[in-house]
């Protein structure tokens, strides 16, 4: 069952980063699909109790995350949140993921794929074009690669963290 929820996952992932960096824009039942697999199989791999203060936590610390960017919108950019300044696919990626994975490994992957997903707009926008960060297809992409890895056994397991 695992292993076919991964699959999906990574379904999820790969149509999340070809519609984004392509179209710039997702269909938005790709993300709920995404949190569902991810939460599935963390909910399978953990305790309840655990399961439950992991999403809790990654919740909120997402939360904190998304109103210090709100803030800076607001009142240091002068613009809008969702939409102009931050993309609501952005959005919905970052709470998908949190409800995915333990903390350490959700704050871990999403570090990560933020850098990830910086570096490669800085390798790729004058080639592509891009004006802003496909920031959810980019993070996609770097969540495929890891749930690629995990599904092969080339990294350590995602829930031991």
């Amino acid at each position: 069952m695992i292993v076919i929820l991964k699959l999906l996952a990574m379904i999820c992932s790969g149509a999340i980063f070809l519609q984004d960096v392509k179209d710039r824009w997702v269909y938005w039942f790709l993300f709920p699909l995404l949190g569902i697999f991810l939460g599935t199989i963390f909910f399978q791999t953990a305790t309840t109790m655990f399961f439950a203060v992991s999403a809790m936590m990654n919740f909120a610390i997402t939360t904190i995350i998304l109103l210090i960017l709100y803030a800076y919108a607001r009142w240091v950019m002068k613009k809008k949140f969702v939409d102009h300044s931050f993309g609501s696919g952005d959005l919905l990626f970052f709470y998908a993921l949190a409800i995915g994975f333990p903390t350490v490994t959700f704050i871990l992957l999403f570090t990560g794929g933020v850098f990830f997903s910086a570096l490669l707009y800085m390798l790729f926008k004058k080639r592509w074009n891009m004006k802003t960060v496909p920031l959810a297809g980019f993070m996609a992409f770097f969540l495929l690669m890891v749930l690629t890895g995990s599904f092969f056994d080339i990294s350590p397991s995602l829930y031991i963290l």
